[in-house]
């Protein structure tokens, strides 16, 4: 079997809400693109994955992707997924992550049918289902952040996590408003999206300690290591760093090495894929780290994010990024929390999505090959 075509169609994503989540994303709202990706064989199997965001259309890694990684996957076995992900790495700098992370959840689609079972059975299903937590847009107010995870703690959810306004007095209320609204009893997280310098991290820091909170992430700048090893070491609440850390896979040996962080984090879009996420989980593992896996940015590559999330048994927590209408677009059929806060894993072979093919065709923008 041979990989025979490769197309990408773009889509159109309205009606996205006024959202942010900190300084890095800005504010965004109206109109995206996604992109389907389509890997085809000569058999007739399609593996596929999106591309692109609410916040970043996928137009702007369309080109990338097909002059650069086309050629690397075209004529060759969708099987040999670990030498086609080194050689899609090895062009990284002509390319982006993200798109050799689309094509590798695409190439991952396609083994999963070729086997007849979903992705998590290929890479050894360790769970069916786990906890999810609500993750936070910023809010207009103290008592918007309260009133939300009060409101997700009544519906049954077993977490909730703070995106703050990012200046650290207005945090620190944001914060106490929080616990004060869902109890001691509640886990809660922080993540303050690479906001501070070191001295504005311990202040808030302490005061989530002193709440306690369950994790504090990404309160320095991704390549900081110097002031992350002060940090931690002035802190027991666990830091969760290196969602971004420049380099990728192999970049996470210094923040080890150096004691810099408490937990590893990544998706399939910043990481490159459902591969390196893998290799990135079982890294954690061997230090006895936790990998929380980070929101894909789209609802076929958190399908990707659940698939390893039910394969690795060092992620407590599955993400739900909110608002939701910023975030869940292109399947007729999203993944969904249940009653007691839990998601399942997915069924169908492959990713075992839904995908809305009529919606994509009836608001397809171009189709590139």
């Amino acid at each position: 079997m041979k990989i025979s075509d490769v197309t990408l169609t773009l889509f159109a994503w309205g009606g996205i809400p006024p959202t942010t989540y900190g300084r890095h994303t800005g504010r965004f709202s109206g109109q995206s693109e996604l992109g389907l990706l389509t890997l085809r064989t000569d058999s007739g199997l399609e593996g596929h994955a999106f591309l692109g965001s609410a916040m970043r259309s996928a137009a702007l890694d369309a080109q990338a992707l097909l002059q650069v990684l086309k050629p690397i996957v075209l004529g060759q076995d969708p099987l040999d997924r670990e030498r086609l992900w080194q050689a899609m790495w090895q062009r990284q700098r002509a390319t982006t992550i993200r798109t050799i992370g689309a094509v590798d959840v695409a190439l991952w689609d396609l083994g999963g049918k070729i086997a007849g079972m979903p992705i998590h059975r290929l890479l050894g299903s360790y769970r069916e289902s786990a906890p999810a937590y609500a993750s936070s847009a910023v809010l207009p107010s103290k008592d918007a952040y309260a009133e939300e995870a009060a409101r997700f703690k009544a519906e049954g959810w077993t977490a909730y996590k703070i995106h703050p306004p990012t200046d650290p007095v207005t945090d620190i209320a944001v914060c106490q408003a929080v616990r004060r609204a869902v109890g001691d009893g509640f886990t809660v997280m922080l993540d303050s999206t690479w906001a501070y310098q070191y001295p504005e991290a311990l202040r808030v820091g302490r005061v989530a300690q002193d709440l306690g909170f369950y994790w504090y992430e990404d309160p320095l700048a991704d390549d900081d290591l110097y002031n992350y090893v002060k940090l931690k070491q002035q802190l027991a609440i666990p830091i969760l760093a290196t969602e971004y850390a420049p380099g990728g896979f192999t970049a996470l040996a210094p923040w080890i090495v150096a004691r810099a962080t408490d937990y590893l984090r990544g998706d399939v879009a910043v990481k490159g894929g459902i591969t390196p996420l893998v290799k990135s989980a079982h890294l954690a593992e061997a230090f006895h780290m936790n990998f929380e896996i980070h929101h894909g940015g789209n609802s076929l590559n958190n399908v990707a994010n659940l698939h390893v999330t039910m394969a690795i048994r060092n992620c407590e927590f599955f993400e739900v990024l909110l608002p939701a209408a910023a975030q869940k677009y292109g399947l007729r059929e999203d993944i969904e929390v249940d009653a007691r806060g839990l998601v399942h894993a997915p069924a169908g072979p492959g990713l075992g999505a839904a995908i809305d093919f009529d919606l994509i065709t009836r608001l397809k923008t171009a189709v590139l090959s």
